[in-house]
């Protein structure tokens, strides 16, 4: 027997949220989903928010959340991202009114790990440039500008968390050396899958042909890449970001790879997104960059927006899945 709708949950789900995802929901007869733009402003997002009040659950994309839309909902239960990433909401507002914030847990994590992956290879292989090689009829340049392996290489993950850890992986299958700077892992757990635990970083950074960052955005991990750790870099190293904007100072990374005091750098996310057209960064043919699609594959969609929809569903129910809840103080 269909639920009136004064009784139904009502849902705010981003045009983000996959099919697979709306599914799941709408097998619900107790559900009421409601679509939003991924981009819409924080005055439009509010205003939606109160107009469809209570709202009970919210998927977010790109959306930033905190008191005032939790005000404008009235009733918010669950508060989930179709991702892992969460610095655009406020945690601590949720947890003042015990709404738990929810993660899409390891479901881009696999996506992410190879893009890390592909950024490496696209700059060790000087992929653009062996395509202009051949389009523009320079083949006899080719040898002037080889390329190199992976194999034997250094790399230094910063960050062993679920995509660290996999990112650590695909490299070790490449035959790399693997460094891991991790300072809330225990050294044991690191070495166990096969990497070498390193408790200096700006010790290790020397020794890196590869740094690829996978730590969360946080106080203590703003600017975490800044000039003097950057010249610690080798001069042949290259720096990959797939984590989060503002984790690399990008006037000092600029700066350091025109001197050539690191070769190159490998860039899905930006201080500012989308970064200004025409930004100096573009123009260099060192920097091979993405519009923060890493973790935004065909199939992660899938992934996040089904584990983003039993999220939701298991706070609803009564039973969050715990591993997924970013303010465990809530449960």
């Amino acid at each position: 027997m269909a639920i009136s709708t004064s009784n139904k949950k009502k849902v705010l789900v981003t045009e983000s949220f996959s099919p697979k995802g709306q599914a799941l929901l709408a097998a619900r007869d107790d559900i009421e989903m409601v679509h939003f733009p991924n981009m819409i402003s924080a005055v439009d997002f509010a205003a939606l928010l109160k107009s469809h009040a209570p709202v009970h659950g919210v998927a977010l994309g790109a959306t930033r959340f905190g008191e005032s839309e939790l005000e404008a909902a009235g009733d918010m239960k669950v508060v989930t991202r179709i991702g892992v990433g969460y610095d655009a909401v406020d945690v601590p507002a949720l947890s003042r009114r015990k709404v738990p914030l929810m993660v899409a847990g390891t479901a881009n994590s696999p996506s992410v790990a190879e893009c890390a992956l592909f950024m490496m290879l696209w700059l060790a292989k000087r992929a653009a440039e062996m395509h202009a090689v051949v389009k523009d009829g320079t083949w006899a340049a080719r040898l002037g500008m080889l390329p190199f392996d992976l194999y034997g290489k250094t790399v230094l993950v910063i960050g062993f968390g679920r995509i660290g850890s996999r990112t650590a992986k695909r490299c070790l299958a490449m035959e790399m050396q693997v460094l891991v700077y991790d300072p809330y892992k225990p050294a044991a757990e690191i070495t166990a899958a096969g990497c070498e635990p390193v408790a200096d970083l700006e010790a290790a950074l020397p020794r890196a042909d590869f740094v690829t960052i996978h730590c969360p955005k946080t106080a203590e991990t703003v600017g975490l890449f800044n000039a003097a750790r950057l010249r610690l870099m080798k001069p042949t190293a290259y720096l990959i970001n797939t984590a989060r904007g503002g984790l690399i100072d990008e006037a000092a990374l600029l700066d350091a790879l025109v001197s050539g005091r690191i070769a190159g750098a490998g860039l899905d996310v930006f201080e500012q997104e989308p970064p200004p057209v025409g930004a100096a960064l573009h123009a260099l043919p060192n920097v091979i960059m993405a519009p923060h699609v890493a973790g935004v594959t065909r199939e992660a969609v899938d992934r996040m927006s089904e584990q983003t929809a039993r999220n939701i569903l298991s706070v609803l129910d009564g039973e969050p899945i715990r591993q997924n809840v970013i303010n465990q103080d809530v449960l």
